[in-house]
This record gives structure tokens, C-alpha cells and sequence, in this order.
């Protein structure tokens, strides 16, 4: 397709709600990385923020360039309890597990953990490639569902690739002052496994057959996210709510 095909009107339609449609679909990538190099020394959390992001964008231009084996996954590959299993299927699945595993663990890991020092293990080359390894696992799942929703709503490569490399500079140079603000709120953090745990969730009922509109589920983030925003502009003004116990002052 010649470059002058890219600057009509339905084509420019297309890169406009592609891109703010992929800016949308990488808020959870991006919190998830947030929430991975929080663990990493502050030297290599940028670095692998932005490898991290990279290499997502590199998965995905990559699946784009393969169509017809995206298209292929779909095939059902084997029968269970009378339901059709694609590769697909098993992608979301697999990364929806791993999804509600990891929030699981992170969530506990923040409440309950003890963490007395930091260990010398934490700022190996190993706590980097584990971090890393974990972030192209995900980048995988989420890549996948990116892909897909591309394919669906354009008909050329050349404006899937382009509102792909738009979204992502929007998220390479938002991630910072995401990952920033989720570490510096506990709350916000815990908020940001909840999202993880629901689209983790999501993706393993549509592998197994169940569609579940992601509007509603942005819907209700978003609205979740609007409420803790005005608690935290509400605790910001007001001091700490002492709580009274129930049985104090009942002697009369």
C-alpha cells in the first residue's frame, strides 16, 4: 500500500481510534512493569521500564508481521467437555493465571511479608532477568489481545504498526510517573493488583469461551480509580481517622 492510501480519511479514522484504543489496552502493561521494577534498585528501574516497553512494542509489530499465524491460533486445536480449545485459548489462560498468581503474591507480599533488609540477591543481574523474563511473559498475553483488537479494527499493516508506535511512546513517557505515583500510594498499589487480579480473570474466561465486554471492565477501573483519587486529595487535607473501640466508654 502506497503512502498516499495512509493519508485518506477512513485510513486516518482508523490510526486515531487504533491508537487511543492501544494507549488504553497498555495502562495495564504499563502498571504491570510499574509494579515488577518497583522491586529493582532505583538505578535500574528506568532502564528496565523502557526495555521492558520496548520489547513489548517489538512483540507486537512482530505478531502484526505474522497475521496469518495470529489468525491460525484461533483454530481449534483439541475438545474438552464438548468446547473447542484454540492456541489462542490457551495463551489467555496461561497468562491470566499467571496474571492472578502474581497480583495474588504481590498483594500478600505487601500486607503480610516481613521485610527487614534489603538482601544482596535483589540487586543481581539474576532479580534483572527475572523481572525481565516476567515482563515478556505478560508482554506475550497482552501483545496477543493488542494485536487482535488491531486486526479488527484496521485493514492495513502500515496503520497498525504506526498506532502502535504512538502508543507506546505515550506509555514510555507516561510509565514513569505512573510507576511513581502507584509506588508512593500504597493504596493506589494495592488498587493497581485488584485491576491485575480482574483483567487476569478476564482473560482466562475468554479462554475459555466466555466473552466479557472490556468496556465495562475499563469502565468500572476507571470509576474505582476516580473514588480513590478523591480519598486520597480527602486524607491529603484531613489528619488520620482514629478509630474508638467498641466496648471502650461503655462503663456507666
Amino acid at each position: 500500500m502506497d503512502l498516499g492510501g495512509l493519508l485518506t480519511g477512513d485510513a486516518l479514522i482508523s490510526l486515531v481510534t487504533l491508537t487511543a484504543m492501544e494507549i488504553v489496552l497498555g495502562i495495564d502493561n504499563v502498571v504491570f512493569i510499574a509494579i515488577l521494577v518497583s522491586r529493582l534498585p532505583a538505578v535500574q528501574q528506568t532502564f528496565a521500564r523502557r526495555l521492558g516497553l520496548t520489547l513489548a512494542l517489538v512483540i507486537r509489530i512482530g505478531l502484526l508481521l505474522t497475521i496469518s499465524w495470529i489468525m491460525g491460533l484461533t483454530e481449534p486445536l483439541f475438545t474438552v467437555f464438548g468446547g473447542k480449545v484454540s492456541g489462542r485459548d490457551l495463551i489467555l489462560i496461561g497468562g491470566g493465571l499467571f496474571l492472578v498468581a502474581k497480583a495474588t503474591w504481590e498483594i500478600y507480599d505487601k500486607l503480610e511479608a516481613d521485610h527487614p533488609a534489603e538482601t544482596p540477591a535483589s540487586t543481581s543481574r539474576g532479580a534483572f532477568v527475572w523481572v525481565l523474563v516476567q515482563v515478556l511473559m505478560l508482554d506475550i498475553v497482552f501483545s496477543l489481545d493488542s494485536v487482535i483488537t488491531a486486526v479488527g479494527m484496521a485493514n492495513h499493516i502500515p496503520v497498525m504498526v504506526v498506532a502502535m508506535v504512538l502508543a507506546m511512546l505515550v506509555m514510555l513517557v507516561s510509565a514513569a510517573p505512573i510507576g511513581g505515583f502507584v509506588e508512593r500510594h500504597p493504596s493506589v498499589k494495592i488498587l493497581a493488583l485488584a485491576f491485575l487480579l480482574l483483567i487476569g480473570v478476564m482473560l482466562m474466561a475468554e479462554g475459555m469461551g466466555t466473552h466479557v465486554e472490556k468496556g465495562y471492565i475499563y469502565v468500572a477501573m476507571a470509576f474505582s480509580l476516580f473514588v480513590e483519587l478523591l480519598n486520597l486529595r480527602y486524607r491529603k487535607k484531613r489528619k488520620p481517622v482514629t478509630l474508638h473501640r467498641r466496648f471502650e466508654s461503655s462503663a456507666d
